[in-house]
């Protein structure tokens, strides 16, 4: 089997396409320096204002074309960049630069987009991190109509049925519109699996491969390209094999898709009837009908940092309780874990979470609890607004990078502090709140009994667990090949920490992207979870394996699987696993 090219990314929506390509060659254009006389610097910041109108704009009017049968709330994310278009962090400090160094707005704009880029970099939590690109996308934008550089012919006003979108980057409203004029996957130079365009897609179950660099270089337009969702890869002009064979797995695909779907309304019991909790992780307010489409029977993680993005100022307790009660009455019923903040020094809302001197690695620095326990007036008005909202519907509260059993007595002071005021208050709340801390570090996990004696569930966050018994990056191309869920330590710390948690009748969940991957079901149901929590889309995939195993066997064969753990290949021995 041979092909003209095959390139490797990062997977972003676990799907497969086959399509002609629409190769876009927009964005990447040179920026270069000008200098400026005084008597210039009123009418180059007119020429800036006029493009950030213009952007503004465009903005507007793609928003207004979103199709109402869209399944997510595509308008939120349009909205956040042009509330970025207002942000005085962007607009104010490019006329600044463009007055007080003389030069051209364009340099100026990348001047500042160089500054806050480097700022988000340098954020640990990969979901913040990711928002970068959304300064890259409103940037391009306003770019664009300051260089002359917006075609009139862009791909979202052609008709694009069956193709598959090859591009430097796309902004999230770019991708939807993208998607209803008829394209079938997007192959992209940058972005993530967090970014925003990389949700929209897994929403929408388009095929999507990211960080394929340079590969619009590489394809010709209408060339018949294979995009492989499931393993980050793409395929141009292929042989006939390849492609009967590709297309094999296309109508296999679609069959499974189909009987999956069915499976949405039937129990999560194993065949020896043990009820199986599967969860949806909540990135934005917006995937609340994903989750429900999807059977999920709660929320097993919901992230609140959204509420700090893109603003100077602080959420006060009443825009806390606004978006909690929204999630609630959006869910049904069904439960919802509400992560307090995972803010830090490396995530700058205001001067508050300035970091102080000395500070070179933020990733083990005052972030998360840490930094609420240090910044009570920070922590408190969310706290209040979580219990206030408990007594609207089921709620979870749940804390996150705990490391001792000291930040969470000090914790569970301060609740009990709050729960006071709000009795003289007046004021509702579920006297029973249940409180939970994530294990996300190696500590933690040791530390499992003791924390799970003085809470009321705990969850396993597989993501920075691993990062931080590793010692890796998974978003650093340079160590990201290290980053493996079936390394032996990684194992026996997930054992160790739900072992701890069934000593003492504790509920446990796995809520890190392990918990959604159809590999790693049997193992952890053998290990012993009976909660998993994930992206949306990736529920049924783990209940249609869970619908076929028996516990009573993976728990004994899992058993033998520790006793060769450190004498056999980890990968190999759970292939052993799901093969029986």
């Amino acid at each position: 089997m041979t092909t003209a090219f095959q390139g490797i990314g990062i997977s972003t929506s676990r799907s497969l396409a086959l399509g002609p390509a629409f190769v876009d060659g927009r964005g990447g254009h040179t920026v270069s320096q000008s200098a400026i006389a005084a008597d210039q610097v009123a009418a180059e910041i007119e020429r800036l204002d006029v493009a950030v109108a213009a952007a503004r704009g465009a903005l507007k009017a793609v928003r207004n074309q979103i199709p109402h049968h869209t399944p997510l709330n595509i308008a939120e994310f349009i909205d956040t960049h042009l509330l970025m278009l207002e942000d005085a962090a962007l607009v104010e400090e490019v006329r600044r630069i463009v007055t007080e160094q003389l030069c051209n707005a364009e340099w100026a704009l990348q001047r500042q987009r160089d500054t806050l880029v480097r700022i988000f970099d340098e954020m640990d939590d990969p979901y913040l991190r990711t928002r970068r690109d959304d300064v890259e996308h409103v940037v391009q934008q306003i770019q664009a109509f300051l260089q002359g550089a917006v075609e009139q012919n862009e791909p979202s006003t052609r008709d694009l049925e069956g193709r598959v979108v090859v591009a430097r980057d796309l902004a999230p409203a770019e991708a939807i519109l993208l998607r209803h004029r008829g394209a079938v996957a997007f192959v992209t130079e940058f972005g993530g699996p967090m970014s925003h365009t990389a949700i929209l897609a897994r929403s929408l179950g388009v095929p999507a491969v990211m960080g394929i660099h340079n590969i619009t270089r590489y394809l010709r337009q209408g060339e018949l390209i294979l995009v492989d969702g499931e393993t980050g890869t793409v395929l141009a002009d292929a042989d006939p094999l390849t492609l009967d064979f590709f297309r094999d797995r296309l109508r296999a695909a679609e069959a499974r898709q189909l009987r999956l779907r069915g499976l949405v309304g039937r129990a999560s019991v194993t065949r020896d009837g043990v009820e199986i909790g599967l969860l949806a992780n909540l990135e934005l307010p917006e995937d609340v009908e994903l989750a429900k489409a999807n059977g999920a029977s709660g929320v097993g993680l919901y992230r609140t940092e959204f509420l700090y993005m893109n603003r100077r100022d602080l959420p006060d307790e009443e825009e806390h309780l606004a978006s909690y009660a929204a999630i609630v009455a959006g869910l049904g019923g069904i439960p919802v874990t509400i992560r307090t903040l995972d803010l830090g020094v490396d995530k700058r809302v205001d001067t508050l979470l300035e970091p102080g001197p000395g500070v070179s690695n933020p990733a083990l620095g005052l972030r998360a609890i840490r930094l609420c326990l240090k910044e009570p007036d920070l922590f408190r008005p969310q706290l209040r607004a979580i219990l206030r909202a408990s007594a609207i519907g089921p709620i979870r509260l749940m804390l996150p990078l705990v490391s001792n059993v000291h930040e969470v007595d000090t914790v569970l002071a301060l609740i009990r502090q709050i729960k006071g005021q709000l009795d003289r208050d007046g004021l509702d709340y579920d006297p029973q709140l249940p409180i939970g801390a994530m294990i996300e570090v190696p500590a933690a996990a040791l530390a499992a009994r003791a924390l799970a004696r003085r809470l009321d569930f705990l969850s396993i966050g597989t993501n920075d667990l691993i990062q931080y018994t590793l010692a890796i990056d998974r978003l650093d191309d340079g160590v990201n090949y290290l980053f493996d869920p079936t390394h032996p330590a990684i194992l026996r710390l997930i054992r160790m920490t739900i072992e701890a948690a069934r000593e003492l009748n504790r509920p446990v969940s796995m809520c890190g992207e392990m918990a959604g991957d159809p590999r790693f079901t049997r193992l952890l149901l053998g290990i012993g979870l009976r909660e998993f929590s994930m992206q949306p889309g990736a529920i049924l995939d783990v209940k249609e394996v869970l619908l076929q195993a028996d516990t009573l066997d993976l728990m004994r064969r899992t058993e033998a699987l520790f006793a060769r753990l450190d004498d056999t290949d980890p990968g190999a021995l759970i292939d052993e696993l799901n093969a029986a």
